[in-house]
């Protein structure tokens, strides 16, 4: 009996260290940390699914976003992954790029549930020019529209607007397909976080815009010269209209020398944030420059709104001070000096036509082809013009009110 108790000590004596060896060890390798595991994966496949969903996102959805990248013009990393608390407050574009550390765009599309959202980050390589990626995707009318129930559509727009923030390319329109149920005919309406968007962009609610209307009216309307001025006495026949010809020359000109200046300004290393501001700024209002000037190359009041945005997005990238244009001609210089132009109304003018005014005289103005009447077509000041008809007019070329770049946005999709 002595003999069998001490066998089954000695027994347990020999596997008790043993076994509590192996009740020590984890159940299972410790997992690297999420952003570890997206690296690691993007060395074969730059576009990372999370094992945990890889049956829920379909082919067709990864071959599509797959096209976008290789077509993309720069580098794209996409990792598609499960939203959870941690991953929600982590900034994963920018830890993800500290541990590939290549140039390129980063994105992030995050699933929770049927729903879909996604964050971005775009890194050039240094001393590459181009817009920043948030300036593009603020712009970007439609990206309120696009559907949230599948991966592709926002992770390819955002691919999309990182290229147009790279490189300047334009931004593809959005397919019908990937647009929210009603929200595919844009004339039908606009939707309430559209609403709220223009509203920021224009910087006015409807209440300013209203209280505006009667200044606006009475800042057009045009007003006769007094009786025994110079200016009564000059012959219709010889007020003739302005060549677009002329127009078009001075804006190709002015657009030229905006993209000079923001590209020496592109150049500049640790940029304060007031010249981030000043690039951004500029680069909206060169961008509605060139967007009015393509869409209407033989407009006279297109021609000369491109003129004058170039003009200030020269000045604005090269750290001067943004001046308006003169109001009677948006062709001479600015409108560094401000003339009583109706009761209530100062509009500024250049040195020429202020001098006019304060003579008693109507400047002679941008002279267009006014509608069509009785008698014909005849040239007119371009401020008798109905302002519903053209942004420029309706702006007096942004010398009533700093907005024509917005207007020229809104006139766009109003358009589309």
């Amino acid at each position: 009996m002595r003999v069998r108790f001490l066998t089954v000590l000695l027994a347990a004596a020999a596997v008790l260290p043993a076994l509590s060896a192996v009740m020590a060890l984890p159940a299972h390798a410790d997992t690297p940390e999420l952003p570890d595991r997206v690296a690691a994966g993007w060395r074969t496949d730059r576009v990372f699914v999370d094992e945990r969903m890889r049956a829920a996102v379909p082919a067709t959805e990864l071959d599509r976003i797959r096209t976008a990248a290789r077509t993309a013009g720069l580098p794209v990393y996409v990792a598609l992954i499960p939203r959870t608390p941690a991953v929600q407050r982590a900034d994963l574009p920018t830890l993800l790029q500290a541990r590939i550390g290549e140039p390129g765009v980063y994105v992030v599309a995050l699933v929770d549930g049927a729903y879909w959202s996604t964050t971005a980050q775009l890194y050039r390589p240094a001393g590459l020019r181009g817009r920043s990626l948030s300036s593009v995707r603020s712009d970007d009318k439609r990206r309120l529209d696009i559907v949230s129930d599948r991966p592709a559509p926002q992770v390819v727009r955002t691919i999309q607007q990182a290229s147009t923030a790279y490189d300047g390319r334009a931004l593809p329109p959005v397919p019908a397909a990937d647009l929210e149920p009603g929200r595919e005919r844009p004339e039908r309406g606009l939707s309430v976080s559209d609403k709220k968007d223009r509203a920021t962009a224009v910087g006015a609610g409807v209440g300013g815009l209203l209280a505006f209307v009667p200044m606006l009216v009475a800042a057009l309307r045009y007003r006769p010269a007094s009786k025994g001025s110079k200016g009564s006495k000059r012959s219709e026949a010889d007020e003739r209209p302005v060549e677009a010809s002329r127009v078009r020359q001075l804006a190709d000109s002015k657009i030229k020398q905006a993209e000079q200046a923001l590209a020496r300004l592109d150049r500049r290393r640790n940029k304060s944030s007031a010249q981030l501001d000043q690039r951004d700024d500029a680069y909206r209002r060169l961008d509605a420059a060139k967007t009015v000037r393509a869409e209407q190359p033989d407009d006279v009041l297109a021609l000369a709104g491109a003129f004058v945005l170039a003009r200030q997005a020269d000045r604005v990238a090269a750290g001067a001070a943004l001046q308006p244009p003169c109001f009677f001609d948006p062709t001479h210089a600015p409108g560094t000096l401000t003339v009583d132009w109706s009761d209530d109304v100062e509009v500024p003018a250049c040195k020429s036509c202020a001098t006019a005014v304060r003579r008693g005289r109507t400047p002679r103005g941008l002279r267009v082809q006014g509608k069509a009447g009785l008698l014909g077509r005849k040239p007119v000041p371009y401020w008798t013009l109905d302002p519903e008809d053209s942004p420029m007019v309706a702006s007096g070329f942004g010398a009533l009110s700093d907005d024509l770049p917005e207007r020229i946005a809104a006139r766009k999709d109003e358009v589309r």
